[in-house]
């Protein structure tokens, strides 16, 4: 035997193993395996990380956490709240680590696209612009008409096309694009986070949306990054910082495409799980939780304890591609 060990693709890629095709294929977006190959050490999951600083992402991961669209707000005749939001649909090139693009199709030019937020029983209606040179389409998860399904109704491009439902049920949803190829349409850019709010809320917390997200850079299948909010490392370089004791809320929602799993680990602590966010009620308690495409979950968890705990995917490879972070608690936030 010689002795050789099969490279994972991580190594490969901090091996630079991956770059010279790379670099031959095509353009700045498969340059990833070079840019990444800066990660160290490449051993230790615990510290790496990436060399310089992301400034074209399309969205700050720090802002997006706690950012929600509640849309343009009405009162309709009867007493129902209207909400209306606008997306469109607008190719653009993205920075999902230092150096390194991809050229994605994005909702109102970012991925993810804006978390619209409304509560239940409201009237929404989006009107959606094709402003890309593909069709594309918006499907909503939760319960809707057949003709607001956004599947068979393409809009395309310079089209517009308005989405008009009530919204229900309460929960954590998602959209994206359902135009085929759909695991392309999904694997560039276009999903966001739908939350639907209980009539009378849910109680006082710290709120933060992680969309679970990656990319493929070279076009073979495969994602080369993970992340959380499309930026590799962006919670371990920017750790999150939180308050002992209060009670802290995650929408979680994994948007991942080729890999069939994604999921979330959380140390020290352990985190109550609502699922799809449609009951009041937990169903679990657990500090680990796994997540098929479109799967989306509440999490609520508090620390008792200060310090920094990490929190990451427990598939080794997607934490040392990206998809791992850090939770700075404090007793008090300045």
């Amino acid at each position: 035997m010689s002795g050789r060990r099969k490279m994972t693709r991580r190594q490969m890629l901090a091996r630079g193993a991956l770059g010279a095709v790379g670099v031959a294929a095509t353009a700045k977006a498969v340059g990833a395996a070079e840019k990444l190959a800066e990660l160290e050490p490449a051993h230790d999951p615990h510290t790496a990380s990436t060399v310089g600083v992301v400034t074209d992402a399309s969205v700050d991961p720090m802002k997006f956490l706690e950012e929600f669209d509640f849309g343009r707000v009405s009162t309709l005749p009867g007493g129902q709240t209207l909400r209306t939001f606008e997306l469109h649909a607008v190719d653009r090139e993205i920075e999902i680590a230092p150096g390194v693009y991809f050229p994605a199709w994005t909702y109102n030019g970012q991925v993810p696209g804006p978390t619209l937020r409304a509560t239940e029983g409201d009237l929404v209606r989006v009107n959606f612009h094709n402003r890309s040179p593909h069709p594309h389409t918006i499907h909503f998860h939760g319960i809707h008409p057949a003709n607001m399904d956004g599947v068979f109704e393409v809009v395309e491009p310079g089209e517009t096309f308005v989405y008009e439902f009530v919204a229900r049920p309460f929960g954590l949803h998602l959209y994206h694009c359902h135009t085929v190829p759909i695991r392309k349409h999904i694997s560039k850019g276009l999903y966001g986070t739908f939350i639907i709010d209980p009539k009378d809320g849910r109680p006082p917390a710290r709120e933060m949306v992680m969309v679970m997200n990656g990319f493929d850079t070279n076009f073979d299948g495969e994602n080369e990054v993970y992340a959380a909010n499309t930026v590799a490392f962006a919670y371990q370089k920017n750790p999150i910082v939180i308050r002992k004791g209060e009670l802290q809320r995650i929408y979680l929602v994994n948007a991942l495409e080729f890999d069939p799993i994604n999921s979330l680990h959380l140390h020290g602590e352990l985190f109550h799980v609502y699922r799809t966010g449609t009951s009041l009620q937990p169903s679990d308690y657990t500090d680990t939780i796994m997540m098929c495409q479109g799967e989306r979950h509440i999490l609520e968890f508090t620390f008792d304890e200060p310090g920094r705990f990490m929190f990451h995917a427990h598939q080794s490879e997607f934490t040392e591609l990206g998809w791992m972070g850090v939770f700075n608690v404090v007793d008090a936030l300045a």
